[in-house]
């Protein structure tokens, strides 16, 4: 069947730490072939597990800042004393070539990502069901001291507050849940008129061939 030309779109996901933003995307990522994630540029240490290119690039600060101050980043973000990019040129052109990028980051991301491309970002902001869930989740993961713990759940209101801005909200009561209303906030907004590049041409020759 043949397929009408669209232009890829900007998932952005956003949460407090625990919520549990990085379990949905992961989903998405394996169920979804039409979506690749955006990796970022941190100067935080590499956890136990992760891999360079694949989870972040992993940069010193002074690198960090020659690439900031170059323009090379669509946003870029400090969080916990760490900094985070998201470079321009590879984003772009899975956009122009109707390839969609997911994006897992904060507020502060999430806010320059929509003024750097405000037609192309779809946003969803995901909520925990409680506070106690949340503050269980970050102790269970088990990679966080308590102080890291409690600075999170303090961190946790100020990211919030900032739920308003998005274009949609998921309460993650259920993972299973929630990764479905993400999957179909992804299908709508492929749908949206203004994103199918191809479809004037095609309606063009449908009218012709009336």
């Amino acid at each position: 069947m043949e397929t009408i030309a669209r232009r890829g779109l900007m998932l952005v996901l956003s949460s407090p730490s625990g919520a549990g933003k990085t379990t949905i995307a992961r989903r998405l990522l394996a169920e979804d072939a039409s979506i690749a994630m955006s990796v970022s540029h941190t100067t935080r240490e590499k956890r136990k597990g992760e891999l360079e290119g694949k989870d972040y690039h992993f940069v010193d600060k002074e690198t960090f800042a020659k690439m900031r101050d170059q323009g090379a980043f669509l946003e870029w973000a400090v969080v916990f004393d760490h900094y985070y990019g998201t470079t321009r040129a590879p984003v772009e052109e899975a956009l122009h070539e109707g390839r969609d990028v997911l994006f897992d980051v904060d507020w502060q991301g999430a806010d320059a990502l929509r003024d750097s491309a405000p037609d192309d970002v779809v946003s969803v902001f995901v909520l925990p069901p409680s506070a106690g869930a949340l503050e269980e989740r970050l102790k269970t993961r088990a990679e966080d001291s308590d102080e890291v713990v409690s600075r999170r759940m303090r961190g946790a209101s100020n990211e919030i507050q900032h739920w308003d801005e998005y274009d949609y909200v998921v309460v993650n009561f259920d993972v299973e849940q929630s990764v479905t209303a993400v999957h179909a906030i992804l299908a709508a907004e492929r749908l949206r008129r203004e994103r199918l590049t191809g479809l004037d041409g095609f309606v063009q020759s449908l009218l012709a061939a009336l």
